[in-house]
């Protein structure tokens, strides 16, 4: 079992900046692949930003690409999302979740997830 607690999530205005944090406990870190995905208030969760176990590779959702970086400190058990140039579009529930492969995780296939943290963007 992996539990993953997100934090950092807020209000913030447009143009704005905000880090969300995922804190992992129970299994080796270090095993899983991990992703960052979202829920907007009537859409579907959408993927958001997936990291390889190492960290050596990264992927994106289109409507992100420049503007958030994911990352991951393994000695830690923390993936990380710095979310830059934020827009009212990004508002959503934002969750961590972690998987076999960073493959996988990019395609919604997930063994954990947490319990969400909020980001609210105004304009």
């Amino acid at each position: 079992q992996v539990q993953l607690v997100e934090s950092g999530g807020g209000l913030v205005q447009a143009g704005g900046s905000l880090r969300l944090s995922c804190a992992a406990s129970g299994r080796t870190f270090s095993l899983y692949a991990m992703g960052w995905f979202r829920r907007a208030p009537g859409k579907e969760r959408e993927f958001v930003a997936g990291i390889s176990r190492s960290g050596g590779r990264t992927y994106y959702a289109d409507s992100v690409k420049g503007r958030f970086t994911i990352s991951r400190d393994n000695a830690k058990n923390t993936v990380y999302l710095q979310m830059f140039s934020l827009e009212p579009e990004d508002t959503a529930v934002y969750y961590c979740a972690a998987g076999a492969i960073v493959f996988e995780v990019v395609n919604g296939r997930t063994d954990y997830w947490g319990q969400g943290t909020q980001v609210t963007v105004s304009s």
